[in-house]
C-alpha cells in the first residue's frame, strides 16, 4: 500500500511539474488571467515571508508560523465553497494522525477575519483559518487568479457572494485550489495545485504525503 501510495505521490509531483512549466510564463507575484495559467511554486522552492490575519483580527507572520513545526498549508476559495467546506472537514479525519507525525494544519484563503469567524460558527473547524483579503501570501505562492468580471458580478448578485479583488476593474481574485507541505525552514516539500477547483487531494493521500515528507 504504501509503495503505491509513493508512486501515487511521486506522480502528483510529476504531473504538477509539468502544469506549472507548460503554464504561461508570467511573474510569480502578478495574478494569472485564469486558473489554467497560475504559475504556483515547486517543492524545494521557498515559502513567501508575508503577513496574515486570524480570525479574530490579529496580525500573524507565515515564516514565524511555520518555523513553530513542520506545516500543512491549504489554500481554498472561501467559506461559502462547498468544495472547500468538504475538503476542510475531510481533515478531521487524519488531524490526529498528522499531529503525531507533528505537523500543524493552516488554512488560508482570500476572505475577511470577520468572514472567518463566522465560518469557524457555522462549520467548527478545529483548522486554524487565516485570512489573506490582502492577497499577499496568494501572490506569492503564485497561485492567485483573476475572476472574469461578469462571473464575478453573478456571484455577488444570485449569491450573495462578494469576491476580494486587487483592480478596479471590478474583476475578483480567487486562489487556485492548492496543499503545500513545508518544513521549519519555509522549504517546499510538497506541492498540489489543480486548477479544476472540483478536484481535491484526498485526506489519506495528504497523510501519505505528509509522511513521505518528513
Amino acid at each position: 500500500m504504501f509503495r503505491y501510495m509513493k508512486a501515487a505521490i511521486g506522480s502528483l509531483a510529476i504531473l504538477l511539474m509539468v502544469f506549472s512549466v507548460t503554464s504561461t510564463a508570467l511573474e510569480r507575484t502578478n495574478i494569472a488571467e485564469s486558473a489554467q495559467d497560475v504559475t504556483p511554486l515547486l517543492v524545494g522552492h521557498w515559502a513567501p515571508n508575508t503577513k496574515l490575519k486570524t480570525a479574530e483580527g490579529a496580525p500573524v507572520s507565515l515564516k514565524a508560523m511555520i518555523m513553530q513545526k513542520p506545516t500543512v498549508l491549504i489554500f481554498y476559495r472561501g467559506g461559502w465553497c462547498p468544495y472547500c467546506n468538504r475538503q476542510l472537514a475531510g481533515l478531521k479525519d487524519i488531524e490526529k494522525s498528522l499531529d503525531d507525525l507533528g505537523y500543524q494544519i493552516l488554512a488560508i484563503s482570500p476572505e475577511t477575519p470577520e468572514q472567518l469567524q463566522a465560518q469557524k460558527l457555522q462549520s467548527k473547524f478545529t483548522v486554524q483559518l487565516l485570512s489573506d483579503s490582502t492577497l499577499d501570501t496568494i501572490r506569492g505562492f503564485g497561485i492567485g487568479f483573476y475572476v472574469a468580471k461578469e462571473t464575478t458580478a453573478k456571484y455577488k448578485e444570485k449569491k450573495g457572494i462578494v469576491l476580494n479583488a486587487s483592480t478596479q476593474d471590478e474583476r475578483g481574485v480567487l486562489p487556485a485550489p492548492a496543499v503545500f507541505i513545508l518544513d521549519e525552514q519555509g522549504v517546499i516539500k510538497f506541492s498540489y495545485v489543480n486548477p479544476d477547483y472540483k478536484q481535491r487531494l484526498s485526506p489519506e493521500l495528504l497523510y501519505q504525503a505528509a509522511k513521505y515528507s518528513l
